[in-house]
């Protein structure tokens, strides 16, 4: 009974589906047959073959958009590095502009435009073609304020321009010396080595002239006059090359004190060979010192020192070259005898041969060759 009823109903459905379905719509539907193989196969048309000429030029268009992204990005870092250039020119131009005005136009000399100077070879002078560096003028000029600021407690302000003028041109003519020195030491053939240097120093450091250990000796040289340890041997090379020309060049009083030499040799009595020979007022006494000498002697040069007490009694030196003890003393040729020598105390007589101070073969090149200095003091 449930059965006949459930079928009427859907009797009922399938009709008003069937009314709603246009007649020709079904038609269609039943003409389809999905397992009928087509008779003729289907063209698809307008669809691009893939090769690698298309593949390349596919590539190329998407870099190609990419591009526009990439150049400016290069453009931009030429730019910075064009722009960071320019700066960095402006400001090396400025700078040299400003120590130009500092050292030339003002005079300055402070421990930033010294320590310039000793980077950029700016020119004082210029001496026989070669340029005396402006750093040469100022570490002179330094070291002379630096002893009368601390030893002297002497200020150079407004009041006191004289002095701190006099001071300046003190040090332009050292430097301008230091530069005839040189020339006419490189065309004598006339040179210092280091180890002529370092045997300088240790002579005096020796008789503890400059300090008993090296701290001292550093603090003697940085309080007085301010200078480092390669500083004073800057220094003390310069002098020993100034000695050096004198002994080459003063043939005279060379050949007198090899004669001398040479007298001793054949037996000639010492103190009365100093009587006619040496330039010394000692020469009156033999050539004795007349006092005992120690290691600290400040009177006697520290060459001799070291001479003397590597002597044994009634021994004589060869010829040895002195730098001078006191301002205004010339080197010396030098033959020294010992009397007696207990390690700690020397008596001896000497011979003394004075050279030319070197400011005589300076002088004469000065008129031959005139300096041409570009600062006005």
């Amino acid at each position: 009974m449930a059965n006949k009823k459930f079928r009427k109903i859907r009797q009922r459905h399938v009709q008003k589906v069937r009314d709603i379905i246009p007649d020709n719509v079904a038609e269609r539907a039943m003409a389809l047959n999905p397992l009928q193989t087509p008779e003729e196969p289907q063209v698809v048309e307008n669809v691009p073959r893939i090769t690698n000429e298309t593949i390349t030029e596919h590539r190329e268009e998407v870099l190609k958009g990419a591009r526009k992204y990439i150049y400016p990005l290069q453009h931009s870092k030429r730019k910075i590095v064009s722009i960071t250039l320019s700066l960095a020119g402006i400001t090396i131009v400025a700078f040299l502009i400003y120590c130009t005005a500092a050292l030339y136009k003002f005079h300055q000399y402070n421990t930033f435009i010294y320590r310039v100077t000793q980077v950029v070879p700016f020119p004082v002078a210029k001496v026989d073609g070669n340029y005396v560096a402006y750093e040469n003028y100022l570490f002179q000029l330094r070291h002379f304020l630096h002893y009368y600021e601390t030893q002297q407690q002497q200020t150079f302000d407004s009041s006191n321009k004289d002095q701190l003028q006099s001071l300046r041109q003190q040090s332009l003519t050292s430097a301008l010396n230091d530069a005839y020195i040189k020339v006419i030491a490189k065309s004598n053939g006339v040179s210092v080595s280091d180890k002529e240097v370092d045997s300088r120093l240790a002579e005096a450091r020796e008789q503890n002239r400059l300090g008993s250990n090296n701290k001292v000796f550093a603090d003697v040289l940085r309080d007085y006059w301010g200078w480092s340890v390669s500083d004073f041997k800057r220094v003390l090379k310069q002098e020993i090359l100034a000695e050096k020309v004198s002994a080459k060049l003063d043939k005279t009083d060379t050949d007198r004190a090899n004669a001398a030499l040479a007298q001793l040799a054949k037996g000639a009595d010492f103190g009365e060979l100093a009587k006619q020979v040496s330039d010394d007022p000692s020469k009156a006494a033999g050539g004795d010192y007349g006092f005992s000498i120690t290691k600290s002697n400040p009177n006697v040069p520290p060459e001799i020192v070291d001479t003397l007490f590597s002597l044994k009694p009634g021994q004589t030196s060869g010829i040895i070259l002195a730098s001078p003890v006191l301002a205004g003393q010339p080197p010396s040729l030098q033959i020294v005898k010992v009397n007696t020598n207990d390690g700690n105390t020397v008596t001896a007589q000497h011979i003394v041969i004075n050279l030319k101070d070197p400011s005589y073969y300076v002088d004469q090149l000065k008129n031959q060759k005139p300096s041409k200095t570009y600062i006005k003091i």
